[in-house]
């Protein structure tokens, strides 16, 4: 019998396949109405990074004439290019209807977005006055010339392309507007009825407004059409010796707002003339960075929509479920000190770290506090934690990664004010990102010091923990308190290489380890034996990993892949050792989870690391073991939930990208929701 071939994807396209799955959620009229509309703006503000560090980094290749990267296997940049261009105006088209589909249910709902035409006289002086009290004193209009270059234009703004016309004049002068939607917000509610809701949006109130701008100029006749680009957003970070590494992050992010433009969305009715003009001004000259467009871009807006209608509209707010034995007022260090604890968000309540970090800050037992951060909320309370204990005297070390990308202005500044506090800040790494999630307190317990960890595959960030499902597991076990240690050893000394036994670091274990858990489970396959890996990940783009899984389910085990993003491994529908999933629902699946069955021992870890290239070779990530059989136990069901998903689960199979799985049970199966009653039954949390 002849071996089925199964294909890797390109990573660039799967990681459209996975926007895609975005823009079915907007599109999905089990949805509340106004969770459809924020889909859009996700959608919107993925495809933006997309563009900006993806599209960017084949766009510099292809202009350096570098060769395809072996994860492209061989496919030339210039059709990669046009792939991609093709597959987004294609979601471009989908989008905008969608929009529009929106807007008309809206409606129905009483809720209207209406333009600078709709306008009552009422609300047409309201605009007005609005305008002139709020708006105008934050525009800078830029008259667009021959000459004249726009390289200062900002790629993260909405701007109005104005065409401005005298009476008798043939002309057309062009100027550019920025929208100051970040400062004043993207849409504003008009007076209405009581009845019914009327929003317009901040460019439309502009538009309206043109002549309180250009009137005194002369000009009597205006045309405004929005335009947005995207820039290169990748940092080139120069080797000056001389330099700190935070100055040199500095400089790179100040390179950043001048990077080359990879995408110009613009207006379709714009005039031909003034698209050339301002495109040439832009040094936009290859047709591939157009993609025409519709009224409004820059939808990311739309995830801040504003709060109106009746409730129905929105997902009901999330009761989170709190874990048996961190009870307030009590020790979490004594709940920790009696057995492993496994906290899922959003589920149950981040707060069970801050509690953590304070305690740890308050209590004299406590000698030191390590801990590597990532990404942070804009007010971070575990910022907060780590300066009161330094300033209550105890050790605190931290790694923040300057190089957490589009985070690293707020990272250099959380840095600055950490060390102000006496913190201890352990130098970045150049070549090497730090995604590890860790955290180490020391604390003098008779005569010795014993360790508490705290490892989770999702970052220490209030904010996003509500909306991210991720696994945090805390832990006193000495096999793996004493190995996080020696991780943060590996920040001193990244060079050198450490032995770990339970834990599976990157860059120097994590993929050899993996790799030998997929042979053990090849070789039982072979003779005959139970062989199973089940992987849940955001994204599955690592060739050599891809090609191992392969393998493995030619040799007889059972492959289950569990990738919310960009996965390159596709099998065939009727494959029957290799299936893969993904799920995309209210909040952003974001845990790893690896599972291997290992002859009937059952090895479980959770992870920071996907199983892409630059997690397994270019970063430190760690991998945890779960040790106690009822946390196992917890997590392995919610693996057999999330594959009984039949709600908002997609096949990702050969010739069938993004088909909803209606399979498993009879019973309608939302893992996202069965999780969470899971835990309310098993957790004795209160429905």
């Amino acid at each position: 019998m002849a071996k089925k071939k199964i294909p890797l994807r390109n990573r660039e396209i799967g990681w459209l396949d996975f926007n895609g799955r975005v823009l079915q959620e907007a599109r999905d009229h089990h949805n509340p109405l106004i969770e459809r509309l924020k889909f859009l703006g996700i959608f919107s503000n993925n495809l933006d990074e997309f563009y900006r560090v993806r599209v960017a980094t084949i766009t510099k290749l292809q202009r350096l004439k570098m060769p395809p990267p072996p994860e492209f296997f061989g496919q030339p940049l210039n059709k990669l290019l046009k792939e991609i261009a093709t597959m987004t105006t294609q979601y471009e088209r989908l989008f905008n209807s969608t929009y529009r589909e929106l807007r008309s249910e809206l409606e129905k709902e009483g809720i209207r977005i209406i333009d600078e035409t709709g306008l009552t006289t009422e609300q047409a002086s309201f605009v007005r006055r609005f305008f002139r009290e709020k708006v105008r004193m934050h525009l800078f209009p830029v008259m667009v010339r021959d000459y004249h270059t726009l390289d200062d234009l900002r790629d993260q703004s909405i701007y109005l392309a104005v065409g401005l016309r005298k009476l008798g004049s043939k002309g057309r002068d062009i100027a550019m507007i920025e929208v100051p939607a970040a400062i004043l917000g993207r849409f504003v509610i008009l007076p209405s009825p009581r009845s019914a809701v009327d929003i317009i949006l901040l460019d439309d109130v502009v538009r309206f407004c043109l002549d309180d701008i250009f009137a005194v100029f002369g000009y009597d006749r205006f045309e405004a059409y929005t335009v947005k680009f995207t820039r290169d957003a990748e940092l080139d970070l120069d080797n000056d010796i001389s330099k700190s590494f935070l100055e040199i992050i500095s400089d790179g992010l100040k390179q950043r707002s001048s990077g080359n433009p990879v995408r110009f969305i613009y207006d379709r009715r714009m005039p031909k003339e003034m698209l050339r003009h301002i495109t040439r001004c832009m040094g936009i000259r290859k047709q591939d960075l157009l993609i025409p467009g519709e009224r409004y871009h820059n939808f990311k807006d739309f995830m801040s929509f504003p709060t109106v209608g009746p409730d129905r509209l929105r997902y009901p707010p999330l009761k989170t479920i709190p874990v048996p034995g961190l009870e307030p007022g009590k020790s979490v260090f004594d709940a920790i000190a009696s057995g492993d604890i496994l906290i899922h968000y959003p589920y149950q309540p981040f707060q069970h770290i801050i509690d953590f970090l304070r305690e740890a800050s308050l209590d004299p037992k406590v000698y030191s506090i390590k801990m590597t951060l990532y990404r942070l909320a804009r007010n971070s309370s575990v910022i907060n934690a780590l300066i009161n204990a330094a300033r209550n005297g105890k050790k605190v070390t931290v790694f923040i990664e300057l190089q957490a990308r589009f985070d690293e202005e707020a990272n250099i500044e959380w840095a600055r004010r950490l060390q102000e506090a006496g913190v201890r800040i352990l130098p970045s790494l150049p070549n090497l990102k730090v995604h590890a999630k860790l955290c180490l307190v020391k604390r003098r317990e008779g005569d010795a010091l014993r360790h508490y960890a705290v490892i989770s595959t999702g970052n220490f960030n209030e904010a996003t923990a509500r909306v991210y499902c991720d696994e945090t597991l805390l832990t006193a076990d000495g096999r793996i308190t004493h190995e996080v240690d020696r991780v943060f050893d590996v920040f001193s000394n990244p060079y050198k290489d450490k032995k770990f036994k339970h834990l599976l670091v990157a860059p120097n274990h994590l993929r050899h380890r993996l790799s030998r858990m997929i042979e053990s489970e090849i070789k039982a396959a072979k003779k005959g034996e139970k062989a199973k890996i089940v992987l849940k990940l955001n994204s599955l783009t690592d060739p050599d990993m891809a090609m191992k899984l392969r393998d493995a389910s030619r040799a007889g085990v059972t492959v289950t892949l569990i990738v919310r993003g960009s996965c390159i491994l596709l099998p065939e529908p009727d494959d029957p050792f290799l299936a893969a999933r993904s799920i995309v629902d209210r909040f952003l699946e974001h845990s790893r989870i690896y599972f291997f069955y290992a002859g009937g021992k059952e090895r479980l870890f959770i992870s920071s690391a996907d199983l892409m290239t630059r997690n397994l070779d270019r970063r430190v990530e760690v991998a945890v073991p779960v040790y106690d059989e009822k946390l196992k136990t917890r997590l392995k069901d919610l693996l057999e939930i999330q594959l009984d998903d039949n709600v908002k689960s997609r096949l990702l199979t050969k010739g069938n990208i993004n088909e909803y799985h209606r399979a498993g049970p009879r019973r309608r199966v939302r893992s996202q929701y069965a999780f969470l009653e899971y835990l309310r039954k098993t957790q004795g949390g209160i429905p």
